[in-house]
């Protein structure tokens, strides 16, 4: 071998004749020439080697130095080295310690006769190259980095087996003893087009491609290839280029996990994103499909579904019903029901054994043994038909519950599910089923909290004489919950009616319940007869009471709170007598001039305490529109107030129309799709009653004047058409007046009304109420209010500013004109 290839081929090599310490020994043995670098490494100069045994320089295996005249005969050195010889020896150095080396020996041909090359180094810089020498092989070879080598025209000089794999290269690329074979039609264009950015820029230019997947490999890799590619420059010792190094990593799987993760944290973004239930589960389905299947069936049990309901029944068991699903292409498969329908499953599918055993059931391959197949050969033919070739199946269970089951089919996505897809589906079903469990407890709360406050508020609202009145209740949206709004209509002695919204602060269970205790106290202190701000002034007072006891229920201090505006109509005066406890003033919409919003003192909100109420009378032409509102009515869309009443005004312009109109126009108007607080409004069209239909007599504190009173009375009922109740009505004018002419004093006033009943009205100036009792045997009187309450249909006591008026009402004959 000549020195020059020898020096060529091993430049960098610490072995290499250009940097290793370097002898020649003869046949005999004796060194006939030693280098700078061996008089270096062992310290012994040349003219003190020169002619002398290369053994004498090794220390013996038992430590002792090899002495120049230890039998080392040329003989013994050619059959120990023969063709050549590599390996560890130690050698002795000048200074007297040993020297481990490496040390490589070949023979070469002289004319002298047979020469053995020597070279040495020291034994860890050898160790140091094997070793930096086995990290450039398992880069190159054995590492998933696939690496090329180009020169400056671009041409592979050498390529790695896993780089030629992965662009899809002749095979002989791979091997580097096929250096410049391939040209440069050969080098694939994303290289070609890297390598060419180093080339210009000088720098490296690393980049990530997504490689689609080609039609011979779709089956296996339905989502393509992600590689991470760079590529830079190649330079020798003087910085000339020389050409390019590429490298490509394949990191498809680790981008599975990242994908799979991201999926994840999008499942935790949009699934429960609402408290409905039916769109909870149609968010499930869509975080599904198409990334994790191409068809999912969510089947939930009628017990989940069924929360509106609150009949009570159990949740877990039954029949399930489909609550959701989803596929890539309208055409789903035959084997679906639509959304709300029940679900048969076979006994022996892996729905139904699902949900017995409580753990999912994973069957990469549909087969014979599958799913519904041993009950239903058919669906499985029509499946296979349609390409699914496997599916999974999840329970779909929150704390201790199992609410339904998840059913997941693949078709266009060619790879089956595996464990890691069986992990992933498990989280984002377990995710869901809490916020399923969320929604159907939430929707059950809600349903109960608006069917109580539905339950408290009027079914329906009576037909009166005085006004004509249509309204709206408008709940809030679930999120928000239900809320206290409510209204009333309340018949009133003497012909007259009572209008009331309230609204209560608070939304849930909690508001619905205080809505109906102050209604029911409205009610109640309303068959008092009490003027408007005393009305109001006792409720106050009952809005302490409900706060002192939910504050010693709840150990802690409790907000209770309302706003209440109450009027009363009194449709023979046409006035409208108003009081109001922080709520908005009414809005009253005359014939003949603009919708007034009159000023009305505003009274404090229920609940404060200590502040007095007052009342504002108005007058009324017939046929005005009376319009009581809770404040979402005009605080809708978060709208200024101002903007508010101006559209009310609007909305109720033209009172002439019907009022079920005026109502769908101020839901148009005034109300946006979702309102944030619920809406209560009340409007009454008022009436007045005919001149000829009411008649009044001033009697004398006679007892005579009874006489005359009966006929009075009787006469009217005769010029009314009402002869047939004239007796009864003679008995309850007759006992009235004695009545009051014997226990009252001042003026008595005789006053009769007939509109929808005959109502017989006594007044006096006396404050004093008379009670109902039962005579005994023996005594004279006390029988006459009996006998009053016996045949009149109702009676009452009502206050007025001058004394009291006692009022019965009696049924019309059937008869009885109008």
């Amino acid at each position: 071998m000549d020195l020059r290839d020898l020096a060529a081929k091993d430049r960098g090599d610490p072995l290499g004749i250009m940097s290793a310490a370097v002898a020649l020994v003869d046949a005999h043995g004796l060194i006939r020439y030693w280098s700078q670098r061996a008089e270096d490494l062992l310290g012994y100069p040349a003219p003190s080697l020169l002619g002398r045994p290369a053994a004498s320089l090794l220390t013996s295996a038992t430590g002792q130095d090899s002495s120049e005249d230890s039998p080392v005969s040329a003989l013994s050195v050619a059959e120990r080295i023969g063709d050549g010889w590599e390996g560890l020896i130690t050698a002795r150095h000048r200074a007297g310690h040993p020297v481990e080396l490496a040390v490589r020996v070949c023979p070469l041909r002289a004319e002298q006769g047979p020469v053995w090359l020597a070279v040495a180094c020291e034994a860890s810089d050898s160790r140091r190259w094997e070793l930096d020498q086995a990290v450039l092989r398992g880069l190159l070879e054995d590492s998933p980095i696939g690496i090329a080598v180009l020169d400056s025209e671009l041409r592979f000089q050498w390529v790695n087996q896993v780089l030629a794999a992965m662009e899809g290269l002749p095979a002989h690329l791979g091997d580097h003893h096929a250096a410049g074979a391939a040209g440069p039609g050969q080098v694939p264009s994303a290289v070609d087009w890297q390598a060419r950015q180093a080339l210009l820029s000088g720098q490296a230019t690393p980049a990530v491609e997504h490689v689609p997947p080609s039609q011979s490999r779709s089956r296996r890799n339905s989502h393509g290839r992600l590689r991470l590619r760079s590529s830079f420059p190649l330079r020798d010792g003087d910085g000339k280029t020389l050409g390019v190094c590429h490298t490509a990593v394949d990191f498809t799987a680790q981008d599975r996990a990242r994908e799979r993760l991201a999926l994840v944290n999008e499942a935790a973004q949009r699934i429960g994103t609402t408290l409905d239930l039916d769109r909870t589960v149609q968010e499930l389905a869509e975080v599904l499909v198409p990334q994790l299947a191409d068809f999912v069936a969510i089947d939930l049990f009628q017990g989940v579904l069924a929360a509106r309901d609150l009949s009570p029944r159990p949740v877990t068991g039954g029949p399930l019903q489909r609550a959701a699903h989803l596929s890539i292409h309208e055409e789903r498969p035959e084997a679906i029901v639509p959304v709300g329908e029940p679900t048969e499953y076979p006994s022996k599918s892996p729905q139904r054994r699902c949900l017995t055993t409580g753990r999912p059931i994973l069957d990469p391959v549909l087969g014979p043994t599958t799913w519904w197949v041993a009950d239903d050969p058919q669906r499985l033919a029509k499946l296979v038909s349609l390409g699914v070739h496997t599916h999974l199946v999840v329970p779909l269970r929150a704390r201790g519950t199992t609410m339904g089951v998840v059913s997941l089919l693949r078709w266009e996505n060619p790879n089956p599910f595996d464990e890691d897809d069986l992990l992933l589906v498990e989280e984002l079903v377990a995710r869901a089923a809490v916020c399923v469990d969320n929604a159907r407890r939430f929707v059950r709360e809600h349903h109960a909290a608006l069917a109580l406050q539905t339950s408290l508020l009027p079914p329906d609202l009576p037909d009166h004489c005085a006004v004509e009145v249509a309204y709206r209740y408008l709940p809030t949206d679930a999120e928000a919950g239900v809320g206290g709004d409510w209204f009333d209509v309340i018949p009133l002695s003497g012909a007259r009616v009572a209008l009331v919204v309230g609204d209560v602060v608070g939304h849930g269970i909690h508001a619905a319940a205080s809505m109906g205790r102050l209604r029911a106290a409205v009610q109640t202190l309303a068959d008092l007869d009490l003027p408007p701000d005393e009305l109001l002034a006792h409720v106050d007072d009952l809005v302490l009471r409900l706060a002192d006891e939910a504050e010693a229920a709840t150990d802690g201090p409790v907000v209770i709170g309302a706003t209440c505006v109450y009027a009363v109509y009194d449709p023979i005066s046409r006035k409208l007598n108003v009081a109001r406890a922080g709520h908005p003033t009414p809005a009253i919409a005359h014939l003949s001039e603009p919708v007034e919003l009159p000023d009305i003192p505003a009274g404090p909100p229920l609940g404060l305490g200590g502040l007095p109420f007052e009342s504002a009378e108005i007058e009324l032409e017939e046929g005005s529109v009376v319009a009581l509102y809770t404040d979402g009515l005009i605080e809708a869309s978060d709208r200024d107030v101002d903007v508010g009443f101006e559209r009310l005004c609007f909305a109720l312009a033209h009172p002439d129309r019907p009022l079920e109109e005026i109502c769908d126009t101020m839901v148009r108007i005034l109300l946006p799709d979702h309102p944030h607080d619920d809406v209560a409004f009340l409007i009454a069209r008022t009436r007045a009653l005919a001149p000829d239909r009411v008649v009044s007599w001033e009697v004398p504190a006679d007892p005579q004047a009874v006489h005359e009173a009966r006929d009075n009375a009787t006469r009217q009922l005769a010029a009314w058409g009402l002869e047939d109740i004239a007796f009864t009505t003679e008995l309850i004018v007759s006992e009235l007046i004695t009545n009051a002419i014997t226990h009252a004093c001042g003026p008595i006033s005789l006053r009769l009304i007939h509109e929808r009943t005959l109502i017989c009205e006594v007044s006096d100036a006396s404050n004093t109420s008379p009670h109902l009792r039962r005579a005994r045997s023996t005594d004279e009187g006390g029988r006459g209010l009996f006998l009053v309450a016996q045949v009149a249909q109702r009676w009452g006591t009502r206050y007025t500013e001058t004394g009291k008026t006692i009022w019965t009402e009696q049924q019309l004959p059937a008869k009885a004109p109008c």
